[in-house]
């Protein structure tokens, strides 16, 4: 029988160990192009992203009896053969309900959100009003919804939305509470002209022929003032007014979807269609930071 060389065996000794340790240690580190463990739905398209989602919805309804704000309407997708899924609270704008934003819930939802129109205590709140009511509905969210929605919740990844004073309340909600995972103000309207404090992901929705709540006097100092922000973008639609959020245009609904896919989902793969910039005659302006 051959005798083993002792700086050999020394050597093999030696590698045994190394490759003991290392070993475990590569199982420690995520691949570079790894999957969100959030990705809900198939790859998007730049067709896909202008059109609803592909999930079946259900729909919950929740009482005016509600402590904090005035109940409204929960759109959900129907299946949990994906697991749980983001949520997002929209609020409506001055004099509006949550029916008048139907359309844009289910749009969203339908991308694999838990969207939940709220009504207001009154239908003139101010918008700081506004800002606190949303985030008592992301506290029913998280602790009173009813079981079909739990089950389909992920109480740790809820948004901010709103249109026009529900815009403006939706910066006041982000600007106040740092843990939602993103804000998505639509044409919105607020009397302070500055958000430094806002430090989560927001999107900012203007509409270029806006007379009620014009981007030069709103949207675009909004978005200007929210240095703190971890990122940040501002879409303006071409000529689009006020109300495009009550008629769900395409391109802001695009904005939308894909803003809560980057930032609720952790979904990369949203990210070809926030950063380079969109190049489209249907966005008159738009701004970012690139998503990250």
């Amino acid at each position: 029988m051959l005798e083993s060389h002792p700086l050999r065996s020394l050597s093999l000794r030696i590698a045994a160990v190394a490759a003991a340790v290392t070993l475990p240690l590569f199982g420690l580190v995520a691949p570079a192009d790894a999957e969100s463990p959030y990705e809900r739905g198939p790859d998007p398209t730049s067709a896909s992203v202008l059109d609803n989602g592909t999930f079946s919805l259900s729909t919950a309804s929740v009482s005016s009896l509600v402590i904090g704000f005035g109940g409204g309407t929960i759109y959900y997708p129907t299946s949990t053969s994906q697991g749980t899924y983001g949520g997002v609270v929209l609020a409506p704008g001055f004099t509006a309900t949550s029916s008048a934003y139907s359309s844009i819930a289910r749009r969203v939802a339908s991308h694999g959100f838990v969207v939940f129109a709220i009504d207001t205590d009154t239908i003139y709140d101010q918008p700081d009003s506004r800002g606190s009511q949303i985030l008592a509905a992301v506290d029913y969210l998280m602790e009173d919804a009813s079981s079909a929605v739990a089950s389909r919740l992920d109480e740790t990844r809820i948004a901010v939305s709103g249109h026009s004073m529900g815009g403006g309340g939706t910066l006041a909600a982000a600007n106040q509470d740092s843990s939602v995972k993103a804000a998505v103000a639509l044409q919105p309207w607020h009397t302070d002209k500055t958000w430094p404090g806002i430090q989560v992901p927001t999107m900012i929705i203007g509409a270029e022929l806006d007379t009620i709540a014009p981007v030069s006097s709103h949207s675009v100092p909004f978005y200007t003032s929210a240095t703190g922000a971890r990122e940040k973008a501002y879409g303006e639609i071409n000529n689009g007014d006020h109300l495009i959020a009550n008629t769900d245009d395409d391109w802001q609904g695009r904005l939308f979807v894909t803003w809560l896919k980057r930032y609720v989902d952790d979904d990369t793969r949203y990210s070809q269609f926030l950063c380079p910039a969109p190049s489209s005659v249907n966005l008159s302006d738009y701004r970012n930071t690139c998503p990250d």
